[in-house]
């Protein structure tokens, strides 16, 4: 998969400290200037559904099942691939110092009409829910929360790079 980036975040040293590599499937649905989104409350912004991939998966498995699990997606169908985003970031917890994250991007089919979401707990918490919105405006969105907020998450970053690269593109 093409290269589409790669982040280091200004505060680590990529050679220095523990890490550990998390693998990630993103997906992009468009439906005319619409893309299916992720709006969390918590941090105000928009995010390519998906997540991480299980040990047992691979990643396009992983990605159907992310989908579905927090948009209700239905009748999904992986068209191509579109690139992959790596990043490096401070981790949280005690047990390593670094997170390598390696989100892999696809463009999907999907039925414009959602079913059930089963968000995880901690999603529900900061209030996730999937939305069809137009691109251009989410890119605007994102943009404006990087510019006022101070309770962005770091993936914003990511999310919003993704937004202009897929709007470029597609």
């Amino acid at each position: 998969m093409r290269q589409l980036k790669t982040l280091i975040h200004p505060s680590i040293n990529i050679e220095q400290g523990s890490q550990f590599t998390r693998i990630t499937a993103r997906a992009i649905a468009m439906h005319k200037q619409h893309i299916l989104l992720m709006y969390t409350k918590r941090y105000d912004d928009f995010s390519l559904p998906g997540g991480g991939v299980d040990e047992h998966e691979s990643i396009e498995q992983g990605l159907i099942r992310e989908l579905q699990e927090e948009t209700g997606a239905q009748n999904i169908i992986i068209k191509k691939e579109f690139g992959l985003y790596e990043e490096y970031r401070p981790w949280y917890k005690d047990d390593f110092d670094i997170i390598h994250i390696k989100s892999y991007c696809y463009v999907c089919n999907i039925d414009q009409k959602l079913g059930q979401a089963q968000l995880e707990h901690y999603e529900q918490q900061n209030g996730m829910v999937a939305k069809w919105v137009d691109i251009n405006e989410a890119i605007e969105h994102n943009e404006r929360t990087l510019a006022t907020s101070d309770k962005q998450g770091l993936s914003i970053i990511r999310e919003t790079y993704l937004l202009k690269e897929i709007a470029k593109q597609l």
